[in-house]
C-alpha cells in the first residue's frame, strides 16, 4: 500500500539517537552508528521523531510501505514498561488517532494491563471536545487581524510592502486552529507567515526567505508561535539557521501553545550566541 512514512537520510544522520528516543512506537534503532527504520509496520507516519533530529535527517514521504500495525507496536512497547506505554498512548491522543488509540486500549485489556489514564489519553468525541457534561468555552466572535495575502512561507515575497519594517509572526500551521484568539493575541498590528516543518517540503528555501525578511525587508521583531508537539521544534531550528545566516540581529520571542490553545511557554530567545 502507498502511505506516509518516515525516511532517513543516512548521509545527514550522525547517529545521536535522539530520534529513537523520541519515537513512541519504537520504530527507529541505531544500527552501525546510523538511525534505521526497523520495520514499516511500526511507523505510523506521524513524524514525532522529526522535531528531535538536530541534523534534519528525517522527513515524511509517501511511498509503498507495509501497513502500520497497532497491535504489533503494542507488543513491542509493553516490553519497555509503563512509561513507554503512556508515551505511545499520549502520542496517539495528541494526533487525534482515536482508531489506533482504541486498538491499543483493547490490546491492553486483553493482556490484563491496567494503565491509569491521564486527561490527554481520553478519547474525546469531536462533537463534545471538553467531555461529557462539561461546558464548552465560548469564544466571542472577533474581526480578522489579517491584513495581507498570501501567508504561506513558500508563497510570500520578502519584497512585499507588508513585510518592510514589520513586526513578523512566524506561526506553525496548527497554531491558529488551536488558539481561539490567535488574531487578537498574536496577529494584531503584525505581518504573518505560516509553515509546517513536518509536512512542507523545501525547508532550505524557508531559511532563504527568512533571511531575506530579516535582511532586505528589515523586519523589526519576530514572534515564533509553535505547538507543544515535537515536530514543531524544527520551526525553531529554521529560525535559528536564518538568524545565523543573516547580517542583522532581530529579537525573537517564542510562544508555545498546548493542543488546547493554552500558552505554555513565552520567552525571548538568543539565537546568535
Amino acid at each position: 500500500m502507498k502511505r506516509n512514512i518516515i525516511t532517513i537520510d543516512e548521509e545527514l544522520c550522525d547517529g545521536c539517537g535522539k530520534c529513537a528516543d523520541a519515537c513512541p512506537e519504537g520504530a527507529i534503532q541505531i544500527i552501525d552508528g546510523k538511525a534505521k527504520l526497523v520495520s514499516d509496520i511500526y511507523c505510523d507516519g506521524l513524524g514525532a521523531c522529526i522535531g528531535d533530529c538536530p541534523q534534519g535527517a528525517i522527513s515524511v514521504e509517501e511511498r509503498e510501505a507495509g501497513e502500520y500495525d497497532e497491535r504489533k507496536v503494542m507488543e513491542n512497547i509493553i516490553e519497555h514498561g509503563e512509561d513507554a506505554i503512556r508515551a505511545h498512548l499520549g502520542h496517539l491522543s495528541d494526533h487525534g488517532e482515536t482508531g489506533y488509540l482504541r486498538q491499543a486500549k483493547e490490546f491492553l485489556r486483553e493482556r490484563g494491563i491496567e494503565i491509569e489514564e491521564s486527561r490527554e489519553m481520553e478519547e474525546i468525541p469531536m462533537s463534545r471536545p471538553h467531555g461529557p457534561g462539561k461546558a464548552r468555552k465560548v469564544v466571542p466572535a472577533q474581526g480578522s487581524e489579517l491584513t495581507h495575502w498570501p501567508v504561506q512561507l513558500h508563497l510570500i515575497s520578502p519584497e512585499a510592502p507588508q513585510y518592510r519594517g514589520a513586526d513578523l509572526v512566524v506561526a506553525a500551521d496548527c497554531a491558529a486552529f488551536a488558539s481561539g484568539t490567535f488574531h487578537q493575541d498574536f496577529l494584531r498590528g503584525k505581518s504573518l507567515v505560516i509553515a509546517c516543518p513536518k509536512l512542507d517540503h523545501g525547508l532550505d528555501s524557508y531559511v532563504e526567505k527568512l533571511i531575506a525578511l530579516i535582511e532586505r525587508a528589515e523586519v523589526r521583531t519576530i514572534t515564533l508561535v509553535t505547538m507543544e508537539v515535537p515536530c514543531c521544534q524544527a520551526l525553531t531550528r529554521l529560525i535559528k539557521k536564518a538568524m545565523e545566516g543573516a547580517s542583522r540581529n532581530v529579537p525573537v520571542e517564542k510562544v508555545v501553545l498546548s493542543t488546547g490553545g493554552r500558552v505554555l511557554e513565552r520567552e525571548w530567545l538568543n539565537l546568535r550566541g
